[in-house]
């Protein structure tokens, strides 16, 4: 079973905790993990984005001049695509990104992502997460102690407004909680501080 250090928030170790192999100790597979990052991206994207085709733009309803005898090209419309201020050829409309992924897919994923954190020694769990008021310098005291300078991932076990506003404001850290943890979001973060209740959900919803 792979095994990682236990932390107080203070920085001591209270010692080590093993992790469920199954979950933390897995192959790390690159390809799923490529398909679900490029399927979250998908689905965060907001797809408003328009533009108006000829038959949208205002105005252009008359012929510029005649057809023929002006020695100029042919022209119907002041609003074709070619015309500055012209309607716009297969330009991009509003449409839905989103797509989904088998459950399996996801799960794998999720566990990749992780076990990635664990051969990389970039996860730390803390004892005990819980702050009494919403203080920023708390969080910071607490990640410079376990000495993190890089982006960091903080894991809560519930929602905890506590936390996530005492380290939102911080530059390179996100708050989240397990119930809402992504692939993305582990990815994309040097390190992974993680409550130790929040080890139990996670190994709860991927077993």
């Amino acid at each position: 079973m792979p095994t990682v250090g236990l932390y107080k928030m203070d920085g001591s170790q209270a010692g080590t905790i093993e992790l469920n192999e199954n979950i933390f100790g897995q192959e790390i597979n690159k390809s799923v993990l490529h398909q679900v990052v490029v399927n979250y991206l998908a689905n965060q994207r907001q797809g408003t984005q328009s533009t108006k085709t000829r038959s949208e733009v205002s105005g252009g309803g008359i012929k510029p001049w005649r057809q023929k005898g002006t020695g100029r090209a042919r022209q119907g419309s002041i609003r074709a695509t070619q015309w500055i201020h012209g309607g716009i050829a297969l330009g991009p409309k509003p449409r839905d990104y989103s797509y989904s992924l088998n459950k399996k897919v996801k799960k794998v994923a999720m566990k990749s992502a992780l076990s990635s954190k664990v051969a990389e020694a970039e996860i730390k769990v803390i004892d005990e997460l819980k702050l009494d008021a919403i203080k920023t310098k708390d969080i910071k005291t607490m990640l410079d102690k376990l000495e993190v300078n890089t982006k960091a991932l903080i894991v809560t076990c519930e929602k905890d407004e506590i936390v996530y506003k005492s380290g939102r404001n911080i530059d390179g850290v996100t708050v989240t909680f397990a119930g809402v943890l992504n692939v993305y979001d582990i990815l994309s973060h040097d390190q992974l501080i993680i409550a130790k209740d929040a080890i139990a959900k996670i190994e709860e919803v991927l077993a």
